[in-house]
């Protein structure tokens, strides 16, 4: 991590932004929870964690993540249902060779799954 840092006010607090960090996935990438069954798309990138105290702290602390890596926001789907995950990139893993993920909000952002990943719908690129 470099030495320049930015800061972001988020809900009231200070965030600590590098201004570099590498994030092992894309926005369209097709990741799999190394722990939990469960597989997304990713749709937005948060280079530190950036999600509430509250939220943070309900995770057990026997396996509570590293504040300081990037977080990935993920249309998700397990077995029995569809729902906005919000991961850190330890616990990922790339699973595009699987296939597509059928969750409902993927038309929204991405074209059709193709070699393993979603591109981004051109309108919502610059």
């Amino acid at each position: 991590m470099q030495v320049s840092q930015f800061f972001s006010h988020q809900a009231g607090r200070q965030i600590v932004v590098p201004l570099t960090r590498q994030a092992r996935f894309g926005v369209g990438d097709v990741v799999r929870h190394k722990m939990f069954d469960f597989r997304g798309v990713v749709f937005d990138i948060d280079p530190t964690f950036a999600n509430s105290e509250e939220w943070y702290e309900a995770i057990p602390e026997n396996i509570r993540p590293g504040r300081d890596q990037p977080f990935y926001h993920l249309f998700a789907e397990s077995d029995d249902s569809y729902y906005v995950a919000y991961v850190s990139q330890q616990n990922l893993v790339a699973d595009g060779p699987a296939g597509p993920v059928d969750h409902p909000n993927i038309v929204e952002m991405f074209d059709e799954f193709a070699d393993g990943r979603y591109p981004m719908r051109r309108s919502l690129t610059h």
